[in-house]
């Protein structure tokens, strides 16, 4: 049977653009998600970046961990709180979870940040 003994449904064209869209659809937004996820991720950075300086700070001040890993949830949300003296200076890492929206934890990913102060508050 040649293509010109075919129905006309079958060599109609109609369709063909709703079927490709169908097709691409879930790509484009796994894309959007994912490109979502990373800008999220990039927020958590940067907060426990800043988190991990104030509490390096705080204890270069002088004051307790328990201070400087409250001045740390207050920038950083939940977080890990860990910190060392390094000669003249005490180190602070900051660990943090990447949560995307509500969903809860994103699987394991989670981003640290290390800052270092002078200790004794020089």
């Amino acid at each position: 049977m040649s293509a010109a003994q075919w129905p006309q449904w079958l060599r109609d064209d109609r369709g063909t653009v709703t079927a490709e869209l169908a097709a691409a659809l879930p790509a484009v937004a796994l894309i959007i998600v994912m490109m979502l996820g990373a800008v999220q991720a990039a927020g958590v950075q940067i907060r426990v970046v800043d988190a991990a300086s104030a509490a390096a700070r705080s204890l270069g001040r002088g004051e307790s961990t328990g201070a400087a890993d409250s001045v740390a949830g207050a920038l950083a949300g939940s977080h890990e709180l860990s910190s060392s003296t390094e000669g003249e200076f005490v180190c602070a890492t900051v660990t943090a979870p990447v949560v995307f929206g509500g969903l809860g934890d994103s699987g394991g990913l989670r981003v640290s940040a290390r800052s270092c102060a002078l200790a004794g508050g020089k």
